[in-house]
């Protein structure tokens, strides 16, 4: 399906570059007052939380341009991105949530509620 996203790219836009993740960026080719307009076409399913930090602060005008191919590797300590699951069947559910059941541990006795200091 075409969308007017799509349409507005093959007119207006102009490629800028490509994350890790198979989305590409664009920006306008002429500037409209004085600011150029950025955004992101997704690959797959349209999820903001796939979009790395230095692509990020480019599509919020924090830097002027994007940052290097470098600028993407990640280091050793860092994991690889994991999508945003809620709304989803693998999203987490604790112990005692009503989705597995609504059992939960009995209290162990170990609360002491708080209660106003009479004066």
């Amino acid at each position: 399906m075409i969308t007017g996203t799509l349409i507005y790219t093959w007119f207006k836009g102009e490629q800028v570059g490509k994350d890790q993740y198979g989305n590409r960026y664009f920006r306008n080719r002429k500037k409209l007052q004085g600011r150029e307009r950025r955004w992101v076409m997704y690959k797959g399913a349209n999820e903001a939380s796939k979009v790395p930090p230095e692509w990020h602060a480019w599509l919020h005008h924090t830097v002027d341009e994007p940052l290097s191919d470098a600028a993407s590797d990640s280091e050793a300590w860092q994991k690889d991105h994991l999508p945003n699951l809620t709304g989803t069947t693998f999203a987490y559910v604790p112990r005692g949530h009503d989705l597995t059941g609504g059992k939960r541990a009995k209290a162990t006795g170990d609360y002491q509620p708080w209660t106003p200091e009479s004066n």
